[in-house]
C-alpha cells in the first residue's frame, strides 16, 4: 500500500475508503495523522512494546500479544517485496520462506484496537495485520501497513485520494 501510485485505481479507492473510516473512527484525519507521526517518532519502534500497547493524548492502540524485535525485523524486509511480488510470502523455494511464513503464522492472530481518548470522538477500530488471501498468498492489511510503515506523506495522499468519476 505504501506504493500508492502503483495501484490500481480499485485499488487506490477501496484503501482510501478503508483508511477515510478508520480516520472518522478515531476523531477525524488530523487526529489519525497525529497519531502515526507519534508511531513514527517513537523508538523503539512501538510494535515492540513489553505491555502491548502505545499511548498519546489522543487516544490508544492495543494489541494482544508481545511483538519481539526479531519477528518485527524479519516483516520489515518482507514488505519490501511485496508489491513486487503481490504477496507478503516469498517464493516457497527461497531460502528465508520459512523465516517468513513463521512470522506471518506468529502474528496472524495478533488483534490491534484502536481506541480514541474521547468517546464523542468515534467508536475506533480493530484489524489484524495480515490480510490471507489462500494458503499460498498473504498481504500486508493496508490499515496495518498504513499505522505502523508507511509514511505519513503517503497515508495522507491516500486520505486525500479523490477516486476518478
Amino acid at each position: 500500500m505504501c506504493d500508492f501510485n502503483t495501484l490500481t485505481e480499485e485499488e487506490k479507492k477501496l484503501h482510501h475508503e478503508k483508511l477515510l473510516q478508520c480516520a472518522n473512527n478515531f476523531g477525524g484525519i488530523n487526529f489519525f495523522l497525529q497519531l502515526l507521526e507519534a508511531i513514527r517518532e517513537t523508538k523503539p519502534h512501538p510494535l515492540v512494546s513489553a505491555n502491548r500497547e502505545f499511548n498519546i493524548e489522543l487516544g490508544t492502540v492495543k494489541w494482544n500479544k508481545v511483538i519481539f524485535n526479531d519477528k518485527l525485523q524479519l516483516l520489515l524486509k518482507a514488505r519490501v517485496n511485496e508489491s513486487k511480488q503481490d504477496n507478503l510470502l516469498p517464493e516457497k523455494e527461497a531460502k528465508n520462506y520459512k523465516k517468513i511464513l513463521n512470522v506471518v503464522r506468529t502474528l496472524k492472530p495478533v488483534v490491534f484496537h484502536v481506541k480514541p481518548t474521547v468517546k464523542e470522538d468515534g467508536p475506533g477500530f480493530f484489524f489484524q495485520p495480515f490480510d490471507v488471501i489462500d494458503e499460498n498468498r498473504t498481504k500486508l492489511n493496508p490499515v496495518f501497513d498504513a499505522l505502523f510503515f508507511c509514511s505519513v506523506a503517503t497515508v495522507k495522499k491516500v486520505l486525500n485520494y479523490a477516486p476518478k468519476a
